[in-house]
Order: structure tokens, then C-alpha cells, then sequence
């Protein structure tokens, strides 16, 4: 089984090569990991050091570069897009930071025998987040996921907002995110969960551990996370009326 994960980066040239090896080495029995790396055109060298990556590792990295930053959202449709176009049957996604440990992917892979997406949550019995995380983003991403989430999407998931994910192909072609999936930054994370929950997808959630990142800086401001705050508000004007009332049910594992 092909599992490839989708890992969008701009400015990680400090610790992609970390990642890379790190996912490049696990060991999940009968699954073929490979790394797709979508580049928004770094000004810091990521994307030549994601070409020599991939020169070195026998096929099992590709790079997908993009002119301009042009946002997580798009990012990830494009890499989903492409890992489909490729053959892989799991789709993974995760920060490019080390922020999410990559040997969680077997857990999730483990959890997804019976479901279509599984989320890793911070927020579930177990997940925690790195004590040294900035106190004003671990303060709105509670209140997003506790408070907004629950209230206007009545989404039952403890972690709505996480970007690590794996996901079975048949889910993401269901959800057709280049034509259904209107947010474009953080908010991105929330609308295609709001859309695998009502368009019938069995979803779970496994603990993690998320971590201040390991390189680099961050990309999420107090601005930024307002915005995905704001992003939340308007899926539940935009997406509703569309969709149905009921959708897939979510558990912990």
C-alpha cells in the first residue's frame, strides 16, 4: 500500500532534511511511505534542497514547486491532487517542522483499517501541546476548537484544527476539495473535516503530542489565527445549506 505524504513548505530549509529522513524511515509493515514536498517558492533554498532530496532517494521523494506563497489551502489541494495522480491509496498530511511526530503515521495507520480519515488530536485523553507554546496561539486554538467549532459546526471531533491527517484516497476524491474547499489558510483544516463529516466519511482521532517547532519560524501569527478563527465563522454560512444534515461519526481509537 502506498502512503504518501503531502508536506507543504515554505522557508524549512533548516529542518527538511530532518523530516525527510525521519519519515523515509519508518517501518509500517506492507505500506510503501514516500514524501511529496509542495514548495511555495522559498526564498530561503527549501526548494533546491527539496530537489537534491529527492535526487537521493531512489523515487521515493518528489517535489512539487509553486510560484509565489500562495497558501497552505492550495497547498494541500495541489499535493492531494498529485499523491491521487500517482497511485497512492493513503494520503498523509503534517507540518514541515517536526512539529507533529512522524512516528505517530503508524497509529494512524493502524486506526484507518475501518475508517477514511484519520485526525491527529492535541485535545483528546492523551494528546497534549508542547508547554512552550506560545500562550496567545494555544489560547485561541481552545477557544476554536472548544468553543467556535462545537457552537457553529457542531463538528464531534476534539481537534478540528489539527494539520496532521491521514487520509484514505476514495475520501478526498469524495470530497473533491479543488471544487468544494473555499478557505485558503488555517482555516483550511476545519472546512475539509466539516465536509468529511457531512458528506458521510468514518472518521477518527489518535492522541498527539504537538510540539513547539524543532526550526525555523513559525508562520502563525496573532493575525493569521484570527483569521482562521473568522475562516470557521463564514464555513457555516457558506457550506451548510449544500449539505446534508447527518454525516460519518467520529471516535477515538
Amino acid at each position: 500500500m502506498r502512503l504518501v505524504v503531502v508536506l507543504p513548505t515554505y522557508n524549512e530549509a533548516a529542518g527538511l532534511a530532518d523530516i525527510a529522513r525521519a519519515l523515509l524511515g519508518l517501518a509500517i509493515p506492507g505500506v510503501d511511505v514516500r514524501l511529496l514536498i509542495v514548495d511555495d517558492d522559498s526564498p530561503d533554498g527549501t526548494g533546491g534542497l527539496a530537489d537534491a532530496l529527492a535526487a537521493r532517494s531512489a523515487g521515493r521523494v518528489a517535489v512539487l514547486h509553486r510560484r509565489g506563497r500562495r497558501g497552505l489551502g492550495s497547498a494541500y489541494i495541489e499535493g492531494f491532487a498529485r499523491a491521487i495522480e500517482d497511485g497512492a491509496e493513503l494520503i498523509a498530511q503534517m507540518d514541515a517542522d517536526l512539529s507533529h511526530d512522524p512516528a505517530v503515521l503508524a497509529a494512524m495507520v493502524s486506526a484507518i483499517a475501518d475508517r477514511d480519515v484519520v485526525i491527529g488530536s492535541r485535545y483528546m485523553p492523551g494528546g497534549a501541546v508542547d508547554t512552550s507554546w506560545n500562550r496567545v496561539r494555544k489560547l485561541i486554538s481552545r477557544i476554536a476548537n472548544r468553543v467556535v467549532v462545537p457552537v457553529l459546526l457542531s463538528l464531534p471531533l476534539t481537534d478540528a484544527t489539527s494539520g496532521y491527517r491521514l487520509w484514505r484516497r476514495d475520501a478526498l476524491v469524495r470530497i473533491a476539495p479543488a471544487t468544494s474547499v473555499r478557505s485558503s489558510g488555517y482555516g483550511f483544516q476545519v472546512e475539509m473535516g466539516f465536509l468529511a463529516h457531512h458528506l458521510g466519511c468514518r472518521i477518527a482521532e489518535v492522541p498527539i503530542l504537538f510540539r513547539e517547532r524543532g526550526s525555523g519560524r513559525s508562520k502563525m501569527d496573532l493575525w493569521v489565527a484570527l483569521a482562521a478563527v473568522r475562516d470557521i465563522v463564514v464555513i457555516r454560512f457558506r457550506q451548510r445549506p449544500a449539505l446534508p444534515a447527518r454525516g460519518g461519526d467520529a471516535r477515538p481509537v
